[in-house]
Parts: structure tokens; sequence; C-alpha cells
């Protein structure tokens, strides 16, 4: 068994090669994976484990102390056990804190080369967190054309030093303006009640949703997820724990019939049908995503599973 440290997981996670890694992941498909949540709030505890049958198999452990951002230690921090899928040995133990900032950003990145318009221009990122600035270089991979950025926070400071690391990105305080304008809206919040709202989008928006992944939080309201064909990573999770699906299904807003996941996307089901369309992505995350990137990062460090 090897340990493998942040920054050579950082070094060997590029995100071309994760999104495309990670698109041939979908297409292979996994065997087995499940998530177990322990809340003790406002602290989290989660575990997410998925099995490739006779390659590997893995967990990943993420604490999540929201309370850290005050004294500016990260929100999040985790760590990876890969396992051999043939002998169920361990194979490696990696920091899975770049792991994670990298393969949320690169699920997102993977939906929206289906969904978002091929013209898109202008994304706006809602949210100023640690995933904030890799949801917009992922969506800038697979989207080059994407040459604006805005980014808005509710606390505005946030939002001008990340726009200020960013070439192409400015801060705005008036949502609602940069939601009609934007290509691509990208949300990574804690929200417990929608910010976004789905009367400001304009035709042919992509909605990414990222930063919901308990039943009681919210980022768009009804409006947005009626307005749009909806996508989800997995219905695994994202039917019963994302409260941006899960509260449409249960008032009847949304039917779990319309809804088409990853998996299936990357396999040819329809994606973006035509340039005046709403897509709406939400992006629950899950073990075989986490796989996916640890199997990346085994193979570039040399383990052969």
């Amino acid at each position: 068994m090897i340990l493998i440290d942040a920054a050579t997981v950082e070094r060997l996670l590029d995100l071309p090669s994760l999104i495309e890694a990670m698109r041939a992941g979908h297409r292979a498909g996994v065997d087995a994976y499940g998530r177990m949540l322990m809340d003790v709030a406002p602290d989290a505890l989660l575990a997410m484990a998925a099995w490739q049958r006779e390659v590997a198999f893995g967990v990943k452990l993420a604490s999540v102390f929201p309370r850290n951002a005050a004294q500016h230690i990260p929100n999040i921090a985790s760590v990876y056990v890969l396992f051999d899928g043939k002998h169920g040995t361990p194979a490696a133990v990696m920091d899975a804190t770049p792991l994670t900032l990298r393969k949320t950003a690169a699920d997102s990145a993977l939906a929206a080369d289906y969904l978002a318009r091929r013209d898109a221009r202008t994304l706006l990122m809602l949210g100023a967190g640690a995933q904030a600035p890799w949801q917009i270089a992922a969506h800038r991979v697979v989207r080059p054309g994407l040459a604006r950025v805005l980014i808005w926070n509710r606390t505005p400071v946030r939002a001008t030093t990340l726009a200020a690391a960013i070439p192409g990105a400015e801060a705005v305080t008036d949502l609602a303006a940069a939601v009609a304008c934007a290509d691509i809206v990208c949300c990574a919040t804690a929200a417990t009640a929608p910010v976004l709202r789905g009367a400001w989008l304009a035709a042919g928006t992509h909605v990414d949703l990222v930063g919901g992944y308990t039943p009681a939080m919210r980022e768009a309201d009804d409006v947005a997820v009626s307005r749009a064909r909806v996508f989800v990573d997995t219905r695994r999770f994202t039917l019963h724990d994302a409260g941006d699906i899960s509260q449409p299904l249960a008032t009847g807003l949304l039917a779990a019939d319309a809804i088409t996941d990853l998996f299936e996307l990357v396999r040819g089901a329809p994606g973006r049908r035509d340039a005046a369309e709403v897509t709406l992505f939400k992006n629950a995350g899950g073990g075989h995503l986490d796989l996916m990137a640890a199997l990346l990062v085994a193979a570039r460090v040399g383990l052969h599973l």
C-alpha cells in the first residue's frame, strides 16, 4: 500500500484528463455504490463507497465543518482508501481534498458538455467558496468560449476577491440581472432556501446546481425546475437526498421518469435539443465519481489494478 499526498494528487489530476476519465468511467459503469451521512449539526461526516468488479473498490471519508470558514480553515477535509478489486487488499491511501474539488467540478463539466450551448460565452458563478474556482475552470475546459465570468456571493467582498484571481471575471451584486445575461449559471452555495429564481433565466440557459447535499438544502426554486429539462448525475442519491430534486418530486412538480442521469447521457440519451431549451443538472456527487478519480491517480503513480 502506498500513501499519496495532496501535492501529488493536485499534480496528477488535471481537469481535461479527469473529465475524459469520468466520461470513460460512466460508459464502463460501476457495480455498486453507496453513501452514509452522519449529521451532528452543523457538522457532518460522509462515507462514499463504490466498487468496479475485478478492478478496484474504495471509500472516501469526508468531514464538513461549516464553521471552519470563520477561522480560515477549509470547510471540507477528506481521505480516500483504494483497494485492489481482485484480491481485496489495500492499494493506496490518498489525500482526497484536492480529489474532491476536482472530481466535483469535472462531474458538472462533463454534464455541461452535453447540455450547455456550444456558443456559451458568459458563466455566472453563485458562491465564492473553495469549490467555485474549480467549477469555473472545469466549465472553461468543455466550453473554452466562456470569456466572461460573473461571480456573486452573499458576502460581496468574497466575490470581489475571487474575481481578482480569475482572468475575465468580475464581481456582481445585482443577481437577477446577472442571471438574465448568463449562458451557464453555476451554484455552489450552502443555501437552504433558493437563491436562484427561475423567472430570471433566459431561454437557452444551462443551470448547474452543486451545493445542496441534503433534503433540506435548496439552491433553485420551483420555477427553475418547471422551466427546465432536468438531469442528475445519479438517481441513487439525488432523487432522495438532494432538496433541489427531492422537494419538487415530493410535491408532484417533477416526475422521476422525466429525469435523465449522467450514465444515460454519456451513453447516448438526448442532451440539449435546441438553442432555446433551459437545462438543469443536479450534481449530487457519489462514491462512483471518487473511484473514477482515484483510479486516474493510481494509474499515474504506476499502480496496476
